[in-house]
């Protein structure tokens, strides 16, 4: 059986990007007679906005995308994260690191493995390296086809926990995809570049890899991606359908007045039935072709 999710972080509400991947993984599975699960990934408290994980449900609700299950939480699977880290430490898979973000900048921006075989013991202030066994520099894009990674980032020993004792978001994602049974990602291209790690978790841990969708960003007059980081407007709980069509023409529908007419509900069910991956453009980003004070 297909089983997709959407996984947002509740870092504050959702917005119009948020919409475009939860309207993109909702589409695919369901119109594979798939479930859709929800995911709040709220494993790095410093960010969190307090409510945001209730305002997202509820926004999901408000535009019709009801989940299948109980909404798991990240925060509820931190000893299971902290388990393998564990066995990784005691297998010598993983190791202390006590190398700083400045220092690696300094050595060229790739980790070149200055710890590797320090064999450090003290924990505090360091982080939690896993060796590369399984390098990915390139993958297969259900939508884009092979995409490429950079070679220095493939091979990186990378962090599964970081200095500030807060789990790694590759490591979380992946035990999470694989405890839910996921076997499809679909989500934004800005989160390209982590594939290739999180399918050599995958291989390291001896689990078959999802497959993997991404879709355009949606970005702003600037160029750059709308996010919570960058300010972008919450979407309307109040009167969604203007941004519920927005969203689906940035997937690619060309929706008639009829069906523009409907309720939330309807035109939720009419994508669910027209979706199809060669409508998606192209382009890895791209400016929503309406105001952004539409968003």
């Amino acid at each position: 059986m297909y089983i997709g999710r959407f996984a947002p972080s509740p870092s504050g509400p959702l917005h119009f990007g948020s919409l475009v991947a939860a309207l993109g993984s909702y589409f695919q599975a369901k119109s594979r007679n798939g479930l859709w699960l929800v995911r709040i990934e709220d494993i790095d408290p410093p960010r969190e906005v307090e409510g945001a994980s209730e305002l997202i449900l509820q926004t999901l609700k408000a535009y019709e995308l009801n989940w299948d299950g109980e909404v798991l939480y990240q925060s509820q699977r931190l000893d299971d994260y902290q388990a393998q880290i564990d066995r990784w430490l005691a297998e010598e898979q993983a190791y202390l690191c006590e190398c700083t973000r400045k220092q690696i900048k300094a050595a060229g921006g790739f980790y070149q493995g200055a710890c590797r075989d320090k064999a450090l013991t003290d924990s505090q202030g360091c982080s939690v390296r896993l060796k590369m066994h399984y390098p990915i520099s390139c993958f297969v894009d259900e939508k884009h086809g092979t995409l490429t990674i950079p070679d220095g980032l493939a091979k990186e020993d990378f962090i599964i926990k970081r200095r500030d004792g807060l789990f790694a978001y590759n490591l979380a994602v992946v035990l999470d995809d694989i405890h839910q049974g996921v076997t499809e990602v679909v989500r934004g291209a800005d989160l390209i570049e982590p594939t290739g790690r999180q399918i050599s978790l995958y291989k390291t841990l001896g689990a078959a890899p999802v497959t993997y969708l991404h879709l355009p960003l949606a970005i702003d007059d600037s160029g750059n991606k709308l996010s919570k980081q960058n300010h972008a407007t919450a979407i309307d709980l109040s009167n969604p359908k203007p941004t519920l069509l927005n969203a689906m023409r940035f997937l690619g529908f060309e929706i008639s007045d009829d069906i523009a007419g409907q309720n939330i509900a309807k035109i939720v069910q009419w994508g669910v039935e027209n979706w199809q991956l060669f409508q998606l453009p192209n382009q890895l980003k791209i400016k929503p072709p309406f105001s952004n004070e539409s968003l």
